[in-house]
């Protein structure tokens, strides 16, 4: 089932296109593969996990037959992007989806994420995007079949989403991980370079930018500034600046004991998909090492930035809940940006129309093997660092 040769084929099968474009990614997906063929999944799991394999290799299939056609994507210039990071539950959702809700700013929407290049018949002339019904769909099956997976992390079709699947798409991610256990694959990715990952997402964005802008019948504004958002680039702060040299990140903070407790819910859902057996003491140990291992990296290459201050706004979780408009204000002042009374509205609008999501399932660190006091040693550096974001240093 999980044979390189034979999920290349079935992709190249099914879009009747040959041409993968620029860019290894055979060696990392054979790895992966080869880490899913050994893993403990059931029916379902392989189904899902290679049916997405096989989906975004379509997708990268179909974007480079997009950029055959039109070569001037490649044109497309991704400009001074604001990049929300932090770890997961740290609040990067609401930040992003504040900032989208300017009419200045370019996000990609969830409809765009989960079918990034369009079918090759499609005209950008069509009233609405085929895309958008697709994924509202999914939405709606998602709910209704997954609840527990939505409830902790919803995805929404009109709504501001993170690009992680395009650097899942690139096979060098994070993201298998957390839904099965792959201890090659995992330890592997620790010693590999992910600038093809980067170099993929940065030619993702220039493919959707034009979409956008084919979209704008006759209009002909200029690209404006993208506001991404993912927790994975938290360990890639150094790539990420490397291929966005004139970004402005907004680094999210808010006390580990929480967000990895609700990091480990979150795996251990996604293993329960895929396998009929879930060790969730071994998904809190391995959640806990990860998110330990990428803030090092964060720190680490913030530590080296001697513009740090300038390239970087911290923002506490609590209070980007207690005053959302005052801290994304504060955004605006770092990128010399003036914070309009459009804007402000239109952020009013979104914080009270946007979607209420359900309750979560209950979480604590004990599920997960856990203790507090594990968390504070590992993040103890962490916490002494950003104490001043997360509500002090109590737990230092």
């Amino acid at each position: 089932m999980f044979d390189v040769a034979a999920v290349l084929a079935d992709a190249q099968r099914k879009e009747t296109l040959t041409d993968w474009g620029p860019g290894e990614f055979e060696g990392p997906l054979r790895v992966l593969l080869d880490d899913y063929a050994g893993a403990d999944l059931n029916a379902i799991g392989v189904h899902i996990l290679r049916s997405g394999i096989v989906h975004s290799l379509r997708m990268r299939l179909r974007t480079q037959e997009w950029i055959r056609r039109h070569p001037e994507i490649l044109d497309e210039q991704v400009a001074a992007p604001i990049v929300v990071v932090g770890m997961m539950r740290s609040g990067t959702t609401l930040l992003q989806r504040l900032l989208a809700a300017d009419p200045r700013f370019v996000c990609a929407y969830g409809w765009e994420v989960v079918e990034v290049a369009p079918r090759l018949d499609y005209g950008f002339g069509a009233a609405d995007d085929p895309r958008i019904a697709i994924s509202e769909a999914r939405e709606a099956k998602s709910r209704e079949l997954a609840p527990d997976l939505f409830a902790i992390h919803p995805m929404y079709a009109r709504e501001a989403e993170e690009e992680i699947v395009f650097l899942a798409d690139a096979f060098l991610s994070h993201v298998p991980e957390s839904g099965a256990h792959l201890p090659r694959y995992r330890s592997w990715l620790d010693e590999q370079d992910f600038s093809p990952a980067y170099d993929y997402l940065h030619r993702m964005l220039q493919f959707v930018q034009w979409q956008k802008r084919q979209r704008q019948v006759g209009r002909h504004r200029p690209p404006q500034r993208w506001v991404l958002k993912s927790p994975a680039h938290l360990g890639y702060l150094d790539l990420l600046r490397a291929r966005f040299p004139d970004l402005h990140i907004v680094h999210m903070h808010r006390d580990p004991r929480t967000t990895i407790a609700s990091g480990a819910s979150l795996n251990a859902t996604l293993h329960a998909m895929h396998a009929d057996t879930v060790d969730v003491h071994r998904v809190g140990a391995q959640w806990l090492q990860r998110m330990g291992w990428t803030n090092d990296r964060a720190m680490s290459t913030r530590a080296g930035w001697t513009d740090d201050a300038a390239v970087v706004t911290d923002i506490g979780f609590d209070d980007a809940v207690a005053d959302p408009i005052g801290q994304v204000a504060r955004v605006y002042d770092a990128v010399g940006l003036p914070l309009t009374a459009a804007a402000e509205d239109a952020m009013r609008r979104w914080l009270v129309e946007r979607p209420r999501e359900a309750a979560r399932p209950p979480y604590g660190l004990e599920k997960y093997g856990l203790l507090p006091e594990q968390v504070d040693e590992r993040f103890t550096l962490y916490n002494k660092r950003f104490g001043q974001h997360i509500g002090g240093t109590a737990h230092a």
